[in-house]
């Protein structure tokens, strides 16, 4: 079957001119639905990243980052990054290579469906006029010869009635006046043939030659059209094949990724990482208090009994809370911060700007205070050394002596891996100097050799500083290691020999301290006293500190106070306030710039007292003087 528009379409040039704009519409809805499309992806692309970011480890949780789980997962969230950016770039395929092409092409084909439908137009009004000047040829042809005829008829009439002179005149003008009409339908007859040759030649040059030229162009450009339509959909296909392959690499990779998850070798690495090194406690020694009533009671065998014989009840540390005063030692605080900016209101207790001295309360009195002191005035003055200490002392010591023997150990070889990378650094650069003093040497024009003696001067003094450091930290990773190993060979001798040796009551009450190990003296932070009697009576003088601190009961109110501005309690022992909020004041600035205050008799911390405003209870001030530390 015939496909030319211009023979087998000849006359419907009105449904053409419909299905083409049709074609347009839909180029149009086409060119639309891929710029949503590729908004939805740009869009889906963002989202995936924004969740990947989300999602992502954080600093503050960098421990779980050893964990196959959590490796397996930023591995996953890494994947998903990159699935984000197969997708924008899809994305941007669709808008720049495709959807362009295709609004450009659009105003192309709008304007050639314009062009060729006027050339059909002004062919059409062709014929048209060509018609319309045949119709009025006919018409006047007609209309001449029906005037000749009726001419014709009147002379005729005329001739037969011709008696007299005056009739006959009339006829010979009635036979001219026919004869004129005669003539004038001839002319129209001629007129009407040449217009009727004119239109049939027209007809057949528009059926036969414009028509099918104009139609076949827009047959043309309609075929045109749906072959990019064709091209637009099979570039999008194109493109979204080519993202396939990245996907299936990155789902591999989350397979890949999920198949290494090992939870015996992150249970193992739970071990690695909290192992502290440490014995378990053994068995608990009888202390035999009977030995004081087999003596003589007098006040100087009791006394001797109390310096000599008696020894304060202990508790296992697994079981116990640290001793208050090394956790005073050991968590340090900050001075407390100044007050913003803003004029400082009236009525503040004390403005602490700067950080407490040691000429405002030495710690020495109020160590004095504190074991002469009363159980409630104790407990103040040891949360006032608490705070005088924590000012004074820095971080753990180098040798990293505060942390458990394995923690230490781990801690020393990471720093030894540091000072190793750092030392081959120095070695590398101190080579390049050396090959380029030479280089300077030999060719004096390249540079001048002694410009780098200061340069190669201070690397070989960071060398010596770096070995140095390699080797203290070799000497202190060579003392734990060694006390691992002691403590590994006595935990399996002390095991193998737990079921042969038989403890009999009081055949070990009568040990004393020192004839202890140092290593079975040592305490959960790693740390531990060669010197037995300063261990006895730091143990004698802070137990009664840690009865009193087990029996803690809430301080009473002494006052309300104010907020005058906003703090942020970060570090710890302190209390979040906003501005304006009223508290209860439980201790008074003890002249180190904090005040103790409580909140809905839950909440309890410290806050800078020139943060607030205090107004103390007429009945407590009596009992704030004589307790506040001399």
């Amino acid at each position: 079957m015939s496909c030319n528009w211009g023979t087998e379409l000849w006359d419907q040039f009105d449904n053409l001119e419909k299905h083409t704009g049709c074609g347009i519409d839909f180029l149009e809805r086409y060119s639309k639905f891929l710029r949503e499309r590729a908004d939805i992806e740009l869009s889906y692309a963002k989202q995936i990243r924004s969740l990947s970011k989300k999602y992502h480890p954080k600093r503050s949780r960098e421990d779980e980052s050893r964990y196959s789980w959590c490796l397996a997962f930023a591995a996953t969230l890494r994947q998903l990054n990159e699935l984000s950016v197969q997708r924008e770039e899809f994305s941007e395929n669709l808008n720049t290579q495709i959807v362009c092409e295709l609004t450009r092409y659009t105003q192309e084909v709008k304007t050639e469906r314009k062009n060729h439908f006027q050339d059909g137009r002004r062919a059409q009004q062709h014929i048209e006029g060509s018609w319309k000047q045949l119709e009025s040829s006919k018409r006047r042809f007609e209309r001449d010869c029906k005037e000749a005829e009726r001419a014709q008829q009147v002379s005729d009439r005329i001739d037969l009635d011709n008696k007299t002179d005056g009739e006959k005149r009339c006829s010979l003008k009635a036979r001219q006046t026919a004869q004129q009409k005669k003539q004038a339908a001839e002319e129209s007859r001629k007129d009407y043939v040449t217009s009727l040759n004119q239109f049939n030649q027209d007809q057949h040059q528009h059926y036969h030659t414009l028509v099918p030229v104009i139609y076949q162009r827009i047959q043309d450009m309609e075929e045109r059209r749906i072959e990019r339509v064709c091209e637009a959909m099979r570039s999008s296909a194109e493109a979204e094949r080519k993202v396939l392959p990245a996907a299936g690499r990155s789902l591999e990779v989350m397979m890949e990724a999920a198949e290494g998850i090992q939870p015996r070798m992150d249970a193992r690495q739970v071990v690695e990482v909290y192992k502290s090194g440490f014995d378990p406690p053994g068995d608990v020694e009888l202390e035999d208090y009977s030995a004081s009533m087999r003596r003589s009671i007098s006040e100087s065998s009791y006394l001797d009994n109390r310096g000599e014989g008696q020894r304060p009840s202990r508790k296992l540390w697994p079981f116990i809370r640290k001793n208050k005063l090394l956790t005073l030692l050991s968590s340090p605080r900050q001075p407390p911060p100044p007050p913003p900016t803003s004029p400082s209101p009236g009525g503040v207790a004390s403005s602490p700007q700067s950080p407490p001295t040691a000429s405002r309360e030495p710690i020495t009195q109020r160590l004095n205070y504190l074991m002469t002191s009363g159980s409630r005035t104790r407990k103040q003055c040891l949360r006032s050394l608490k705070r005088g200490l924590s000012l004074k002392l820095g971080s753990g010591p180098a040798d990293c002596s505060h942390l458990p023997p394995e923690q230490r150990r781990k801690k020393l070889q990471s720093r030894m891996n540091n000072i190793n990378q750092e030392i081959q650094r120095e070695r590398e650069q101190r080579d390049a100097l050396l090959k380029m003093r030479e280089v300077y040497e030999r060719s004096p024009q390249m540079g001048d050799a002694g410009s780098l003696e200061p340069r190669l001067e201070e690397v070989k003094l960071s060398l010596q500083r770096l070995e140095e450091e390699l080797r203290k930290h070799q000497a202190w990773f060579s003392e734990a290691d060694s006390r691992l190993s002691e403590n590994g060979s006595r935990r399996q001798s002390g095991g193998c020999g737990s079921n042969s040796q038989v403890t009999t009551p009081g055949s070990s009450s009568l040990k004393q301290l020192d004839n202890r190990s140092p290593a079975s003296r040592e305490s959960p932070d790693g740390s531990y006293t060669e010197d037995n009697s300063a261990e006895l009576h730091f143990k004698s003088r802070s137990s009664e500190f840690d009865d009193d601190f087990d029996d803690e009961e809430p301080l009473p109110s002494i006052g309300t106070c104010k907020s005058l501005y906003p703090f942020q309690g970060q570090n710890e022992g302190t209390l979040s306030m906003v501005e304006g909020e009223l508290l209860s004041v439980v201790e008074e600035d003890k002249g180190d710039g904090w005040t103790r205050v409580r909140r809905n008799l839950e909440e309890e911390g410290y806050v800078p007292t020139s943060y607030i405003k205090v107004f103390l209870e007429s009945s407590a001030k009596g009992f704030v003087q004589s307790s506040r530390l001399v």
